[in-house]
Protein backbone atom coordinates (compact mmCIF):
# COMPACT_ATOMS: atom_id res chain seq x y z
CA UNK A 1 0.00 0.00 0.00
CA UNK A 2 1.44 3.47 -0.97
CA UNK A 3 -0.54 6.75 0.96
CA UNK A 4 0.22 9.37 -1.03
CA UNK A 5 -0.97 12.97 -1.55
CA UNK A 6 -4.23 13.56 -3.77
CA UNK A 7 -4.37 15.10 -6.56
CA UNK A 8 -6.99 16.06 -9.21
CA UNK A 9 -6.85 12.63 -10.71
CA UNK A 10 -8.17 11.00 -7.48
CA UNK A 11 -11.22 13.33 -6.85
CA UNK A 12 -13.58 10.93 -8.11
CA UNK A 13 -12.01 8.02 -6.24
CA UNK A 14 -12.09 10.29 -3.10
CA UNK A 15 -16.10 11.11 -3.91
CA UNK A 16 -16.88 7.24 -4.62
CA UNK A 17 -15.32 6.80 -0.98
CA UNK A 18 -16.96 9.60 0.85
CA UNK A 19 -20.36 9.54 -0.78
CA UNK A 20 -21.54 6.54 0.67
CA UNK A 21 -20.28 7.10 4.40
CA UNK A 22 -21.60 10.78 4.41
CA UNK A 23 -24.91 9.37 2.69
CA UNK A 24 -25.01 7.05 6.05
CA UNK A 25 -24.61 9.81 8.66
CA UNK A 26 -23.54 6.99 11.12
CA UNK A 27 -19.81 8.46 11.81
CA UNK A 28 -19.18 12.05 10.28
CA UNK A 29 -21.11 15.15 11.30
CA UNK A 30 -21.76 16.23 7.63
CA UNK A 31 -24.98 16.73 5.63
CA UNK A 32 -25.99 13.84 4.43
CA UNK A 33 -26.81 15.17 1.24
CA UNK A 34 -23.98 16.64 1.01
CA UNK A 35 -22.98 17.40 -2.80
CA UNK A 36 -19.76 16.17 -4.76
CA UNK A 37 -18.17 19.90 -4.96
CA UNK A 38 -18.93 20.78 -1.36
CA UNK A 39 -17.18 17.15 0.24
CA UNK A 40 -14.66 17.49 -2.04
CA UNK A 41 -14.21 21.18 -0.99
CA UNK A 42 -14.16 20.13 2.76
CA UNK A 43 -12.11 17.45 2.16
CA UNK A 44 -9.59 18.80 0.20
CA UNK A 45 -9.56 22.45 0.10
CA UNK A 46 -10.23 23.54 3.42
CA UNK A 47 -7.60 21.01 4.94
CA UNK A 48 -3.70 22.00 5.14
CA UNK A 49 -3.33 18.29 3.04
CA UNK A 50 -5.26 15.37 1.94
CA UNK A 51 -4.21 12.18 1.18
CA UNK A 52 -4.88 8.67 -0.65
CA UNK A 53 -4.22 5.02 0.38
CA UNK A 54 -3.41 3.39 -2.65
CA UNK A 55 -2.74 -0.49 -3.83
CA UNK A 56 -1.74 -1.54 -7.42
CA UNK A 57 -3.48 1.82 -8.75
CA UNK A 58 -7.45 1.35 -6.38
CA UNK A 59 -7.67 4.17 -4.21
CA UNK A 60 -8.51 2.21 -0.61
CA UNK A 61 -9.15 5.44 1.28
CA UNK A 62 -8.31 8.91 2.20
CA UNK A 63 -7.49 11.48 5.10
CA UNK A 64 -6.93 14.89 5.44
CA UNK A 65 -4.95 17.28 8.27
CA UNK A 66 -5.94 20.38 8.97
CA UNK A 67 -5.10 23.05 11.98
CA UNK A 68 -7.96 22.40 14.80
CA UNK A 69 -7.93 25.50 16.33
CA UNK A 70 -6.43 29.06 15.65
CA UNK A 71 -4.05 31.37 16.98
CA UNK A 72 -2.78 29.64 20.71
CA UNK A 73 -4.28 26.06 19.52
CA UNK A 74 -3.03 26.16 16.04
CA UNK A 75 -0.36 23.70 16.92
CA UNK A 76 -2.72 20.78 17.00
CA UNK A 77 -4.43 19.28 14.16
CA UNK A 78 -7.26 17.42 13.16
CA UNK A 79 -7.79 14.70 10.80
CA UNK A 80 -10.34 12.47 9.33
CA UNK A 81 -10.13 9.26 7.53
CA UNK A 82 -12.39 7.25 5.27
CA UNK A 83 -11.73 3.49 4.22
CA UNK A 84 -13.47 2.22 0.91
CA UNK A 85 -16.15 -0.25 1.63
CA UNK A 86 -14.35 -3.32 -0.49
CA UNK A 87 -10.93 -2.13 1.71
CA UNK A 88 -12.56 -2.31 4.98
CA UNK A 89 -10.55 -4.65 7.73
CA UNK A 90 -7.28 -4.75 5.51
CA UNK A 91 -5.70 -2.42 8.21
CA UNK A 92 -6.13 1.06 5.78
CA UNK A 93 -7.41 3.07 8.75
CA UNK A 94 -4.61 1.72 10.78
CA UNK A 95 -1.94 2.93 7.84
CA UNK A 96 -3.42 6.14 7.65
CA UNK A 97 -3.72 7.16 11.09
CA UNK A 98 0.04 6.33 11.68
CA UNK A 99 1.19 8.02 7.90
CA UNK A 100 -0.67 11.03 9.43
CA UNK A 101 1.02 11.40 12.34
CA UNK A 102 4.12 11.21 10.39
CA UNK A 103 2.53 14.00 8.18
CA UNK A 104 1.96 16.14 11.04
CA UNK A 105 4.84 16.20 12.40
CA UNK A 106 6.35 16.91 9.21
CA UNK A 107 3.90 19.47 8.55
CA UNK A 108 4.74 20.97 12.31
CA UNK A 109 1.97 19.97 14.55
CA UNK A 110 3.03 19.01 17.84
CA UNK A 111 -0.71 17.19 18.57
CA UNK A 112 -3.60 15.56 17.15
CA UNK A 113 -6.82 16.01 18.12
CA UNK A 114 -10.38 13.94 17.42
CA UNK A 115 -12.98 15.78 18.17
CA UNK A 116 -15.98 13.70 17.59
CA UNK A 117 -15.39 10.18 17.41
CA UNK A 118 -18.38 8.45 18.06
CA UNK A 119 -18.99 6.22 21.32
CA UNK A 120 -21.11 3.76 18.62
CA UNK A 121 -18.09 3.52 15.89
CA UNK A 122 -16.17 1.14 18.20
CA UNK A 123 -13.45 -0.19 15.50
CA UNK A 124 -12.64 3.59 15.32
CA UNK A 125 -12.78 4.26 19.10
CA UNK A 126 -10.60 1.27 19.83
CA UNK A 127 -8.20 1.56 16.90
CA UNK A 128 -7.22 5.19 18.06
CA UNK A 129 -6.75 3.68 21.76
CA UNK A 130 -4.34 1.28 20.11
CA UNK A 131 -2.39 3.79 18.24
CA UNK A 132 -2.12 6.03 21.61
CA UNK A 133 -4.42 8.59 21.26
CA UNK A 134 -6.41 8.98 24.85
CA UNK A 135 -10.15 9.59 25.13
CA UNK A 136 -9.62 13.32 27.23
CA UNK A 137 -13.74 13.69 27.09
CA UNK A 138 -17.23 12.76 26.28
CA UNK A 139 -19.83 14.37 24.60
CA UNK A 140 -23.24 13.16 25.82
CA UNK A 141 -25.91 12.58 23.01
CA UNK A 142 -24.12 15.06 20.62
CA UNK A 143 -24.62 12.82 17.17
CA UNK A 144 -28.07 11.73 15.76
CA UNK A 145 -27.37 8.69 14.43
CA UNK A 146 -30.37 7.52 11.78
CA UNK A 147 -30.44 4.27 13.53
CA UNK A 148 -29.47 4.50 16.95
CA UNK A 149 -31.20 7.85 17.81
CA UNK A 150 -28.96 10.09 20.35
CA UNK A 151 -25.33 9.02 20.75
CA UNK A 152 -22.47 9.88 22.74
CA UNK A 153 -18.82 11.06 21.33
CA UNK A 154 -15.21 10.40 22.12
CA UNK A 155 -13.05 13.61 21.60
CA UNK A 156 -9.42 12.02 21.78
CA UNK A 157 -5.87 13.43 21.63
CA UNK A 158 -2.72 12.30 21.34
CA UNK A 159 0.52 14.67 21.72
CA UNK A 160 3.22 13.75 18.90
CA UNK A 161 6.16 14.90 20.07
CA UNK A 162 8.72 13.00 22.77
CA UNK A 163 8.41 13.19 26.45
Amino acid sequence: MNIRHATPDDHDAIWSILRPVFAAGETYAIARDISKEDALQLWRDLPKATYVAEDQGQILGTYYVKTNAAGGGAHVCNCGYVTAAAAQGRGVARAMCEHSQTEARALGYRAMQFNMVLASNAGAVGLWHKLGFETVGMLPRVFDHPKLGLVDAHVMYKWLEEG
